[in-house]
């Protein structure tokens, strides 16, 4: 399973109560211990229903596979449930179901992760399996032979089918000229199909260690009460070396590309520019709080400036909006993203975009504009405990990529030191160079 590497913001980390025009930040305080082969451990407690979410992310993912090799980190997810001996093929999502829980997993650029919510009280038995599968894993031939046909039909349904997941992959291979990220995760077809089992089992025996991923609870639990049960099913796997995670770097980028794609299942045509910017642990990681302001400003809804101007004041187009994406080991993206109204072409609809950026380029925002931004996003996050899963989710996804607790918790702090300055000046950096990918996708002429 495939998730968007953009999976949520970090408000998602944490609960923020607005009392009386001051911001008190209201954390998830998560807990968090190591074992003594590495592993680390995180309980976020929330007794409201016996139930938890249980997660083992591993610091691996399509963008650590070889050159030839795409798709082999989501090659290897599938085959985790083809079982152990203790565990045969198929037993473990059977198990997880018929004790009234759900599970899956989900393969990122940075990380892989499998999860299960289930009620408190089978705990153990998820936890036993899971960690079985984290050292034991058999395959079968055949089995083998027959996953990578159900993973060549994903993407038959998935990609191949589906214009707009055509038009990402062009996308991402134009936009970053040398950094993995510009290979899909799912893989290309003709490398998917010469996927072997000795291709996944070494993959597995390079990367999936204690010592190389996290444990993370959210729900009916106490650290008191996990830290036994960690001990007892993960901290008896011993500790194996786990190579650098060395990638190379993005050149500088100089020139405008774009992606022009027609294809007979369009029936609207859509418009979307990208930039790269940078992340947490990439490029300038002191504008990732002033980007997020950003986008919050100018395509954050429907009182952000692109809205407003292209939808409701102009009405060029449909809708408009902006997203960032900086929460990963590689460079990050701004996107902007718009539909033409009916009657406007999307070169009229090209052509308002940029006038509307060179605006906000020569006059800035204003003290106005970034206070309501941070205000929305810090009310946003007073919904992220309703769900027990997003809790271990967005934790689980910050400690695997290579943050720290400290550095989620401090999230308040840190959206609410942004200021006016900060924020233009990250606009200015990113948004001004000529190096970005315009992609159109379009009906086909005669279709």
């Amino acid at each position: 399973m495939k998730i968007p590497r953009r999976t949520m913001l970090v408000v998602a980390a944490l609960c923020v109560v607005l009392i009386g025009g001051r911001s008190e930040a209201k954390l998830y305080e998560p807990q968090s211990i190591t074992l003594s082969n590495g592993m680390q451990v995180v309980a976020i407690t929330d007794q409201r229903a016996p139930v938890v979410t249980h997660m083992v992310w591993y610091r691996v993912g399509g963008a650590d596979e070889a050159p030839g090799e795409t798709g082999l980190a989501h090659f290897l997810e599938h085959l985790l449930f083809k079982g152990t001996e203790k565990v045969p093929s198929g037993q473990f999502s059977r198990t997880v179901s018929r004790n009234g829980g759900e599970g899956n997993a989900f393969t990122g650029y940075d990380y892989t992760a499998y999860f299960q919510t289930i009620a408190s009280d089978k705990l153990p038995l998820v936890m036993e399996m899971e960690a079985d599968r984290m050292v034991n894993l058999t395959l079968d031939p055949d089995e083998v032979a027959a996953e990578r046909q159900v993973v060549l039909e994903e993407r038959r349904s998935r990609i191949d089918n589906s214009p707009g997941a055509l038009l990402a992959e062009r996308t991402n291979a134009a936009l970053y000229l040398n950094y993995p990220y510009r290979r899909p995760l799912i893989g290309w077809a003709h490398e998917i199909e010469a996927l072997t089992r000795e291709n996944a089992l070494a993959f597995y025996r390079k990367w999936y260690a204690p010592n190389n991923a996290v444990l993370v609870m959210a729900g009916d639990i106490t650290m008191a009460e996990l830290k036994p049960l960690a001990e007892k099913y993960y901290g008896v796997i011993p500790a194996r070396a786990v190579p650098e995670r060395n990638r190379p770097l993005e050149p500088e980028q100089i020139s405008a590309r774009r992606v022009d794609f027609a294809h007979p299942q369009v029936g609207q045509v859509s418009w979307s520019r990208r930039y790269l910017a940078p992340s947490r642990f990439y490029g300038e990681t002191g504008m990732v709080m002033p980007l997020n302001v950003l986008e919050e400003v100018i395509g954050g809804g429907a009182t952000s400036r692109l809205y407003k101007s292209l939808v409701i004041e102009q009405k060029i187009a449909l809708s408009a909006g902006a997203s960032y994406s900086g929460d990963s080991i590689g460079p990050g993206t701004f996107t902007f993203y718009a539909v033409p109204a009916e009657g406007t072409t999307v070169e009229a609809l090209e052509a308002a975009f940029e006038a509307e950026l060179a605006a906000i380029l020569r006059d800035g925002v204003d003290a106005n504009e970034v206070a309501r931004a941070v205000k929305s996003m810090k009310a946003s996050a007073v919904y992220a405990r309703d769900s027990v899963t997003a809790p271990a989710h967005a934790v689980g996804q910050a400690l695997a990529i290579g943050r720290t607790i400290a550095d989620i918790e401090s999230w308040p702090d840190q959206v609410a030191a942004v200021t006016q300055e900060q924020v233009m000046q990250a606009a200015r950096t990113i948004l001004a160079t000529p190096a970005h990918v315009t992609s159109i996708l379009r009906p086909k002429p005669g279709s």
